[in-house]
């Protein structure tokens, strides 16, 4: 079965005032989980090393009900750059409505120039399921147990 036959999720997208230049989120190729966003400034900005912003998309979306989407760094950008997502993955639940915002913070050595169009940050749409509570008085048990931070290795 390829991606065209398996079932898709419709999720209602609408570009925000003056952003009809900008590109919807898209994927890079096909079979990549993350839709590439790009910066919809205005202007070009330069985030200096250490310095964190919120970068505009130019669009905001409806999800369906257990539905997410989740804003996560481009590698590429991380790696070359030292630019990644401060609060990364971010989320934007269901029924949120506003303009989708990557919050982007300069962990490199040198200022980093945002330009209008440049692609910027990945968006993962993932499914929520429904969670019910049950209290009990025990857990079952595991290997790992109650171990922490590194418990497990490195």
């Amino acid at each position: 079965m390829n991606r065209l036959q398996e079932a898709k999720v419709t999720v209602q997208i609408r570009k925000t005032p003056g952003n009809d230049d900008i590109p919807l989120p898209c994927r890079m190729s096909e079979w990549a989980a993350g839709f590439d966003l790009v910066a919809a400034v205005q202007e070009p900005m330069d985030l200096l090393p250490g310095e964190r912003t919120l970068i505009p998309t130019g669009f905001s979306i409806a999800l369906p009900r257990n539905m997410e989407a989740q804003i996560r760094p481009r590698s590429g950008l991380a790696l070359k750059k030292g630019i990644t997502c401060l609060n990364s993955p971010g989320t934007i639940d269901a029924d949120y409505r506003g303009e989708v915002g990557v919050i982007l913070i300069n962990h490199g050595h040198e200022a980093f120039r945002i330009t209008r169009g440049d692609r910027i940050a990945q968006m993962v749409i993932q499914y929520v399921p429904p969670v019910e509570w049950e209290i009990v008085d025990e857990l079952p048990s595991s290997d790992r147990g109650q171990g922490g931070f590194g418990h497990t290795g490195v």
